[in-house]
């Protein structure tokens, strides 16, 4: 569903946040934000698989697990009623989310292809989560120049670096 507009105009009481959904209902979420007449952006973007010569098109959210809605307080018990929502998160710098969110509404409108890209700090602890080295724990060597993450031997005092894919890896908090 396309940003509402106008965007910035907001009653006193609603405020922007971040929904964190269960596992894969984004778009129950939304459907149930809709019938609430709740302002709310879902940004998706289309995927296509190929099997065979069959192809097979679908829209999935651009960042899973989470949608942005404006809510009233008032309403908000409303949205946890269907089980489709495990926390919102308060935003605090409303305007920096509503710039960020009119930049995403235009990247996803002009159809442009889009990798997502978890940010990621250096020296954060992570595991990875797929391929040949699953379970492997390391800290990220340099975001600036990734080139993968340091498995650390400490008592030696040594590491090895290990090229990685972001998409191979989950910061450990």
């Amino acid at each position: 569903m396309p940003i509402p507009e106008p965007l910035f105009s907001v009653s006193p009481k609603e405020r922007w946040a971040v929904c964190h959904c269960r596992p894969r209902c984004e778009k129950k979420l939304a459907a149930l934000l809709h019938s609430e007449k709740m302002v709310h952006f879902l940004p998706q973007i289309e995927n296509v698989r190929r099997y065979g010569r069959h192809e097979r098109r679908s829209l999935l959210p651009l960042f899973p697990g989470y949608l942005f809605a404006r809510i009233d307080p008032d309403l908000r018990s409303r949205m946890f009623r269907q089980d489709l929502l495990a926390r919102i998160i308060p935003v605090a710098d409303e305007t920096l989310l509503l710039r960020q969110l009119v930049d995403v509404k235009k990247v996803v409108d002009a159809g442009v292809e889009v990798l997502r890209y978890d940010q990621v700090a250096r020296g954060a602890r992570v595991k990875v989560i797929s391929g040949p080295l699953f379970g492997v724990e390391g800290r990220v060597e340099d975001v600036t120049s990734p080139r993968g993450i340091i498995v650390s031997v400490d008592v030696l005092q040594r590491g090895l670096l290990i090229t990685l894919p972001v998409v191979q890896l989950e910061v450990i908090l």
